[in-house]
């Protein structure tokens, strides 16, 4: 960072006393010689410590939002940044692959997490998306279980790999879902639904559509399903860079959800997940994919296959 021209070394700012050392010591200084003690000062992050101790110290320092013009910033990824989140896809192919290989009748959840994040940092992996990685099978995921754990992976299960790739400081998602042995006919019929949303849905993010028309479109899809006890958390997606989610979220249904315009540059994860409760071996999916805007059909970033003994021939 050659544009940086100054810099202070300061301690890990968790404990009270060595913030107030820090503000006081450091940063005081630091704005008295540039003469900002009255100056409009942006931040991004910080612990409620830091923010009395600055107004205990800078009084007249006015603290703004740094944080969203820096969301902003990052929504339209550099050339640079799409070279490196097409290299954390990668890793993260590789790693859904090694854990997709590992899955066998009693085999855990954890091994399965363990022989993946094993592929991750053997290709020079920083961590996993979320740092933990997530694998879940048979009526873990219906819903689905956040943590991997000591299950037994058994005939019928269905498994979930969730994990994806930290490199460089940027993110690859990637996940997949498949099956140990033969799935039932009625995993074969919900499931392959789930994946051909995925598939047809990653090519429609395509400049200037609102995300809003998108969403409607999506959750219409929902309000036809006629699965008996299902539930669907349909294609959302959530833009990925430097941090593990962050805005634009796309699929937001919460209060003061804002809407979008695609626009070339930005990249999400689109993950599509449904479940149905009761199935024996499991009966829930979910799938992601990383999809670059450009200006014209979206492109797929990641490659990991399908399982093709979910979709019906």
């Amino acid at each position: 960072m050659p544009w940086i021209t100054e810099i202070h070394t300061i301690p890990i700012i968790e404990e009270r006393s060595l913030i107030d050392g820090f503000v006081r010591a450091i940063l005081s200084p630091v704005l008295q010689k540039h003469g900002l003690t009255r100056a409009r000062v942006g931040m991004d992050e910080a612990n409620t410590s830091v923010m009395q101790l600055i107004g205990k110290y800078l009084p007249e320092v006015r603290l703004e939002d740094g944080d969203t013009p820096m969301q902003l910033a990052r929504r339209i990824k550099l050339p640079e940044e799409i070279a490196m989140l097409e290299e954390a896809t990668a890793l993260a192919d590789a790693v859904t692959a090694s854990g997709v290989a590992a899955i066998a009748e009693g085999v855990r959840e954890c091994d399965v997490a363990g022989e993946a994040m094993r592929t991750l940092f053997r290709l020079g992996g920083e961590y996993a998306h979320v740092m933990t990685p997530f694998v879940a099978s048979g009526e873990h995921m219906s819903p689905p279980h956040r943590i991997s754990s000591d299950k037994l992976i058994r005939n019928g299960d269905l498994v979930f790999i969730d994990i994806g790739a930290n490199w460089n400081g940027y993110f690859g998602d990637v996940a997949r879902t498949t099956i140990c042995g033969k799935p039932s006919p009625q995993q074969q019929e919900i499931l392959p639904r789930c994946m051909r949303r995925c598939a047809r849905e990653s090519p429609r993010c395509v400049p200037a559509a609102p995300t809003r028309m998108r969403r409607k479109r999506l959750f219409r899809q929902r309000r036809n399903t006629n699965w008996g006890n299902v539930s669907c958390r349909s294609s959302s997606a959530t833009a990925w860079a430097s941090a593990a989610n962050e805005p634009p979220y796309i699929g937001e249904t919460l209060p003061g959800a804002p809407v979008y315009e695609f626009q070339p540059g930005m990249v999400f994860a689109v993950e599509p997940l449904i479940w149905v409760e009761g199935v024996r071996g499991g009966g829930g999916v979910r799938l992601e994919e990383m999809v670059l805007i450009t200006e014209g059909e979206a492109h797929v970033m990641s490659r990991a296959p399908f399982e093709e003994k979910l979709l019906l021939s």
